[in-house]
């Protein structure tokens, strides 16, 4: 019986952990696209200078980057 289990689970390109790792890093991307879109823009009406902040042109992008990053390693991923 845990023969037939084992044979199962080995049979599947991905595994629960790989689906664990993949959900984070999805969640990481979206953060990451929130930090950098988030705030008001400016507009004819008035400048802005809220959209050079660190937080949406290097925080935003370094968190989306570390998703992206870790959703490769998250599909390439085998458990031993």
């Amino acid at each position: 019986m845990a023969n037939i289990e084992n044979k199962e689970d080995s049979s599947r390109p991905l595994g629960k952990s790989n689906f664990l790792l993949m959900a984070v890093s999805v969640a990481l991307i979206i953060i990451g696209f929130l930090f950098t879109g988030s705030g008001e823009p400016s507009t004819e009406a008035g400048y802005n200078p809220d959209i050079f902040s660190p937080m949406r042109i290097v925080v935003g992008p370094t968190v989306a980057f570390v998703g992206f990053v870790l959703m490769f390693f998250a599909i390439l991923y085998k458990k031993r």
